[in-house]
């Protein structure tokens, strides 16, 4: 709460938040929201997330130069503390065991084919044309969760999805994990 009680906010924004034991129900119903607000962004921050405050400023300027859908980096909270992004999802139109991203370039902007949705900025048309598509956003699918079933949506509708690996989270669990704890625990850098 304290990160998101700085998070510098540019412009008009609002904070909207959903309580609920089913994921996929939540982000639901706050894609729901985002679009009767008429918002032109959404960004998704989980509530075991902690970032920066300029983490909205910086994913708005991937925004602005086209990008729809962008996520920071963050790591999973228990060993080996992988990134939460991944490479390959689908391969000819089936789901793959999900190739993760523990290569992934430091400090750069680049490409995955998911990611989990702890930090993800998206534009709101990405809602609205698989909401007409599908009729759906975040339900499972393929026996993927509902962070990797919408990128894998998003994808068949020719989105591309980044990670900025300079915009760096902790993850909270048992410890906040961040690069630091998965480059020392993967004797890394």
């Amino acid at each position: 709460m304290a990160c998101l009680a700085s998070l510098e906010k540019p412009g008009e924004v609002t904070v909207a938040t959903q309580i609920g034991s089913l994921v996929y129900d939540s982000r639901n119903s706050l894609a729901k929201t985002a679009l009767n607000a008429n918002a032109d962004y959404v960004l998704w921050l989980d509530s075991d997330m902690m970032f920066q405050s300029d983490v909205l400023k910086r994913l708005l300027k991937h925004a602005e130069n086209g990008l729809d859908i962008v996520s920071g980096l963050y790591f999973r909270r228990a060993a080996p503390f992988t990134p939460v992004l991944f490479k390959e999802l689908m391969r000819d139109g089936k789901p793959v065991e999900a190739k993760g991203f523990e290569d992934y370039p430091m400090d750069s902007l680049f490409e995955v084919d998911g990611c989990g949705f702890g930090c993800v900025l998206m534009n709101t048309d990405v809602l609205v044309e698989m909401a007409l598509e599908f009729n759906q956003w975040f339900n499972p699918t393929n026996g993927f969760g509902e962070d990797l079933s919408f990128c894998i949506r998003a994808k068949a509708l020719g989105y591309k999805i980044w990670c900025d690996s300079s915009i760096k989270l902790g993850h909270v669990g048992h410890l906040i994990v961040d690069e630091n704890v998965y480059l020392s625990a993967n004797q890394k850098g």
